[in-house]
């Protein structure tokens, strides 16, 4: 485990980098309520002072960790339609930082303190893919149905995906996409009472 090394002075910059990225391995293994501040500063190479010096609370770190992976996987899939491509994007953005990626979607929705966070970013996939499945669900409880169990299932996959060790990446996001077409057909048409 690394030890405290107050003795090197990093750019105030680089050692909130430091902090944050170590603050998400240590959050990722146990979730904000069972992590502790010293758990995070020993992660860190860091002392508690230094710790509070660059945020007030382990509810400001906790929370800048979920602010930050929430605007980089924005840049990467994007906020407003669901191409072709957001399926590999949303890939990308989670081999990229699989912890933060597990904190957003995984820990944080447990979190009381952060349910307002989670709740706009499942109330927002909703939203889109309820927009895009509209062109061909019908309006109604499968149209509902369909726009709830989509993302959550994408984002289940994900994790999954990472959880197995990443596998076959060049084939993961049509795999995913396949799920996904099978709940959207599902939802479409009327089953076969034949």
């Amino acid at each position: 485990m690394p030890q405290p090394a107050t003795k090197t002075r990093l750019p105030r910059a680089e050692r909130r980098a430091q902090i944050l990225t170590a603050a998400t391995r240590a959050f990722a293994r146990h979730g904000f309520a069972d992590t502790g501040l010293d758990e995070i500063a020993e992660e860190a190479g860091v002392t508690r002072v230094v710790l509070y010096r660059h945020f007030d609370s382990k509810a400001e770190l906790y929370r800048t960790i979920l602010d930050q992976a929430c605007a980089r996987l924005a840049e990467r899939v994007g906020t407003d339609d669901f191409e072709d491509d957001a399926i590999p994007a949303l890939l990308a953005a989670a081999s990229e930082d699989p912890d933060a990626f597990r904190l957003l979607f995984r820990f944080a929705t447990r979190e009381r303190e952060f349910k307002n966070l989670t709740d706009s970013l499942s109330t927002a996939a909703i939203t889109v893919a309820r927009s895009n499945l509209a062109k061909q669900i019908p309006d109604g409880p499968w149209l509902d149905w369909a726009s709830r169990l989509i993302p959550t299932m994408t984002t289940d996959a994900v994790i999954a995906w990472l959880d197995s060790g990443q596998p076959d990446p060049e084939t993961a996001a049509e795999r995913i996409r396949t799920a996904i077409h099978g709940i959207s057909q599902a939802a479409a048409q009327p089953p076969d009472h034949t």
